[in-house]
């Protein structure tokens, strides 16, 4: 016989779901923005720039779904950019 919940119940185990989901998933847009960091530290401009294709195409996704602002998505693209930029220069 199938458990019976209540909608209260089950909004939380969904939202729970989600925020873990969620938590994934700007967890991995930080990572993704300390590899370029770490990168034009170590004055490496071929790991920098894939490693920003890789973050750009993160930030992109976590923006689409609605995790992280549009503004916020070009606000930190746009500083990577400039980092790596200035590296090459």
């Amino acid at each position: 016989m199938a458990t019976k919940y209540s909608s209260a119940e089950k909004r939380h185990k969904q939202e729970e779901k989600r925020r873990l989901r969620n938590k994934m998933t700007k967890s991995s847009v930080r990572t993704a923005a300390k590899k370029v960091v770490i990168a034009v530290q170590n004055k490496d401009s071929n790991l920098a720039a894939s490693t920003l294709l890789n973050m750009t195409k993160q930030i992109d996704s976590a923006a689409r779904k609605g995790i992280i602002h549009k503004n916020t998505a070009a606000r930190k693209k746009s500083r990577m950019q400039r980092l790596v930029n200035n590296l090459n220069a």
